[in-house]
């Protein structure tokens, strides 16, 4: 198992993929519909504008949501190998913990933790 079984799966994907695509192409017939260029939600025709802007603390929420889940990550190998490393292990991660908080108090200086 090196390049070469690389090789043959981005081949059999490729292959796979584009042989869809084609099939596709002939089996569907294209038709052009006005309709279908416009917006729809839960089966009730849209009235108005579309086009609605929202709050950006909502991506920032989830982004910082996303950063501390990742942080189970890799505070998952810490804890299997903990009693092998010993006491460097237990530095480490307080220095990682003291990294995530001070992001954590930033985020929070900041107001990106206010739900709008």
């Amino acid at each position: 198992m090196g390049a070469s079984s690389m090789i043959v799966l981005i081949i059999a994907a490729l292959t796979f993929s584009s042989i869809a695509i084609v099939v596709s192409k002939f089996v569907t017939k294209a038709t052009t519909n006005p309709q279908k260029g416009q917006p729809y939600e839960c089966g009730i025709p849209t009235t108005g504008k579309t086009w609605a802007q929202l709050n950006v603390g909502y991506y920032l929420f989830a982004l910082i949501f996303l950063i501390f889940d990742v942080e189970l990550v890799f505070l998952f190998p810490w804890a299997v190998v903990v009693k092998k490393v010993g006491w460097m292990a237990l530095v480490e991660i307080v220095i990682f913990f003291f990294i995530l908080f001070m992001g954590f108090l930033y985020a929070h200086k900041k107001g990106a933790l206010k739900w709008v």
